[in-house]
């Protein structure tokens, strides 16, 4: 079964950008791309995912401009999916869900992945949202304006 693109008139930023990439496959796919991995076989073992659903989240995610594909690296026949410019800029959405699955969903002491910079070997500091001199906002702290 293939997603159907939403067609209504959205103001929501939110629900625009669920309809690209809000289900559960679409983000897995983003998550191992972010982490290096690139063709169509190793996305599919890494994940488990039937071949039509990864080859319809692929499709999807090239279409929207997310993803795009090139020859393989290593100078096979295959081919690889690779992070536009616009799907790098996803790397805040993925990192936040790890985040938020490191908090909410893991028992004290419990191993998990973690994500590391590469500079430091140390973890990354907790994303937060911040005004523009650099203080932290809790929701209470923003309120949505929505078009007239």
């Amino acid at each position: 079964m293939t997603r159907q693109k939403s067609t209504n008139k959205e103001t929501c930023p939110v629900a625009r950008s669920v309809d690209v990439i809000g289900d559960r496959w679409s983000l897995l796919i983003l998550r191992d791309v972010f982490d290096g991995i690139y063709r169509f076989g190793d996305i599919q073992r890494n994940l488990g995912v039937a071949r039509n659903i990864l080859s319809g989240r692929l499709a999807s995610l090239v279409e929207e401009g997310i993803l795009e594909t090139r020859p393989a690296s290593d100078g096979t026949a295959y081919q690889e999916y690779v992070l536009t410019a616009k799907g790098e800029t996803l790397f805040p959405v993925i990192v936040a869900l790890q985040q938020w699955g490191e908090r909410h969903l893991f028992a004290r002491g419990e191993q998990h992945s973690s994500l590391i910079d590469k500079a430091t070997g140390k973890p990354l500091l907790f994303m937060s949202p911040r005004t523009r001199e650099g203080h932290e906002l809790a929701p209470r702290d923003t309120e949505v304006k929505k078009p007239a």
